[in-house]
């Protein structure tokens, strides 16, 4: 059915003692389609992801996956999602196939279709070879999918990803981007959240920002460029002239740079991006300062993600 929601979040708000982790959130899903939850440290990511998948009551609000209300049918919702966090939970004296087996086992299914089921998933995650291996064998990233294929085991139509990717070396990475890509080909929801903001650039249909509780922006990755509406200047140069070119620049071009120490990095917002540019590189060779980089560009997310939040995109959540 064309434009089905398969997820609902309405107004949700979620309270621990005096700290509210979530604040009147809402987001849809579209069936067969990437969306994705962005924010950073305790802005409320997991907290969400727990409301979603049963694991967690909200204070208020209301979540309906596939038309099941999630608060009143937890039993009914938890048979049509499937759950992978950003550690893969898995039994490390299993082997992949008995670890596929047990959670189908688990899931109702007989001790044949949860033989068949396990063999159809070590084939899509490329695990034959090491199927019937110890777990505790395994690398990170075989890890990683073998706990994706157990979340995949009965089925899911929505399927929830919590950071899968985190620690992953790029290689790996990028092999299980296919196997979401090929997930959503068979018209599995997928509601993701990631560290990684070229993760989201390269999956996501839509996606949303969520900030102290709150959602904040939303939209395609395209729209949520542009709607800085700004080129980028950016350029880096040795720690100790940060500071320098800093006003340099500010009186050059009467812009206010923004200093990212940690990267060495200075980034100016300008609307006028070509003839700005020229005019850094004549106030730095004015200077006698040679950046070890200079470039135009348009935004990014992580310039999106910078100028909604102050934060830069990580991986520690709290709530």
């Amino acid at each position: 059915m064309k434009n089905h929601k398969s997820l609902i979040v309405n107004n949700v708000c979620k309270r621990f003692g005096d700290f509210t982790a979530l604040d009147g959130v809402s987001l849809e899903a579209k069936k067969g389609k990437v969306t994705g939850l962005l924010g950073p440290n305790g802005a409320g990511k997991t907290t969400l992801i727990n409301i979603m998948t049963t694991l967690l009551k909200p204070d208020t609000g209301s979540v309906t996956v596939e038309g099941i209300n999630v608060l009143k049918n937890p039993s009914e919702t938890r048979k049509q999602i499937g759950l992978a966090g950003q550690y893969a939970a898995v039994d490390e004296y299993l082997t992949g196939r008995e670890t596929l087996i047990m959670v189908g086992r688990l899931y109702g299914l007989s001790a044949g279709l949860a033989k068949k089921r396990a063999q159809e998933l070590l084939e899509r995650l490329d695990l034959t070879t090491a199927a019937d291996k110890q777990a505790k064998t395994y690398s990170g990233g075989m890890r990683r999918r073998l706990d994706l294929g157990a979340s995949l085991v009965a089925t899911p139509k929505v399927l929830f990803l919590d950071e899968p990717t985190t620690g992953l070396d790029p290689r790996t990475r990028l092999q299980l981007w296919d196997t979401i890509r090929d997930l959503v080909d068979q018209g599995v929801t997928i509601l993701l959240t990631t560290q990684y903001l070229e993760e989201a650039d390269a999956l996501c249909d839509f996606i949303y920002v969520i900030d102290k509780g709150k959602m904040i922006i939303e939209g395609t990755a395209g729209e949520l460029k542009n709607s800085l509406g700004e080129d980028i200047i950016e350029l880096k140069v040795k720690t100790s002239k940060l500071e320098e070119v800093e006003k340099i620049l500010k009186k050059s071009i009467n812009k206010q740079p923004e200093l990212d120490k940690p990267t060495r990095s200075i980034k100016i917002r300008t609307k006028t991006g070509s003839d700005d540019l020229l005019k850094v590189a004549e106030a730095l060779k004015h200077s006698k300062i040679i950046p070890d980089e200079l470039s135009l560009h348009r935004p990014t997310l992580d310039d999106v993600f910078l100028s909604v939040t102050g934060n830069r995109q990580d991986n520690d959540e709290r709530h």
